[in-house]
């Protein structure tokens, strides 16, 4: 439990930490330039977008690729597991039957993958806990592969930068490769032991215990590595692209 409270309270703090930093920077120079902010064509807008890089940096500075997340007895798995997507249970989309998964960027085989491929992989199986930007958090129980292993068989460049997901309901996301490379993220295709249902992401999904959990993206269509950071749904619209502990 000490390990968990540690875990959640870190997150949270540096959240509020990087909120009040930027809150505190713009009104001093609010009150230094003595400007409505409104009338400056998009200039605290860049100030404000500079701010989320560095604290960006710092995070990624303080990434610990060895401190692994909480993990859980099956008894403490939160039941019912509460649905979550950018968009409400109802629009909820089913995969193509001929879904498969693409690959991009800097990696040597760019042969799609089907399920069936991903599952003749070795799997792994973890009970962590889903911490949301909101607030809320809960504990749920995914299997897959682990990302590095997925990587290093499709020969992707682990000195490249960054990974990209992009999911076929719209939504997209990214992450550093030391956190790509982190034994706790997986590609999901197994959630509460059976295969992956369309609400929880079907066929397969990413899970990543150190992010928060729009950093987790479920549909996934497209998996690119690259040095291009990807952004992402969210993080294009202020959230904190690192988002994690």
């Amino acid at each position: 439990m000490i390990k968990l409270q540690d875990h959640r309270t870190q997150i949270r703090r540096l959240e509020r930490r990087m909120f009040l930093r930027r809150s505190l920077s713009l009104g001093a120079l609010t009150m230094l330039t003595g400007c409505d902010l409104s009338t400056h064509d998009g200039f605290f807008d860049r100030i404000l977008w500079a701010m989320l890089r560095f604290d960006d940096k710092v995070q990624a500075a303080l990434f610990n690729p060895n401190r692994l997340a909480a993990t859980f007895r099956p008894d403490q798995i939160t039941r019912p597991f509460k649905f979550n997507a950018f968009y409400p249970l109802s629009q909820v989309k089913s995969p193509d039957p001929d879904w498969t998964l693409e690959v991009a960027g800097l990696v040597t085989d760019k042969t799609p993958w089907t399920l069936d491929r991903l599952r003749a992989l070795p799997q792994a199986s973890q009970i962590t806990r889903h911490i949301c930007v909101e607030g809320w958090s809960q504990i749920g129980e995914w299997s897959g592969v682990q990302l590095k292993i997925f990587l290093q068989h499709i020969g992707a460049d682990l000195r490249a930068r960054y990974v990209g997901f992009d999911c076929f309901d719209d939504y997209s996301s990214s992450i550093d490769m030391a956190s790509a490379l982190h034994p706790q993220t997986i590609l999901a295709v197994d959630f509460l032991e059976k295969p992956l249902t369309a609400p929880w992401g079907a066929p397969v999904r990413l899970r990543i215990p150190t992010k928060l959990g729009f950093k987790n993206p479920k549909y996934i269509s497209t998996i690119t590595v690259t040095n291009d950071n990807p952004g992402g749904y969210w993080e294009d619209q202020g959230y904190d692209w690192f988002s994690g502990s």
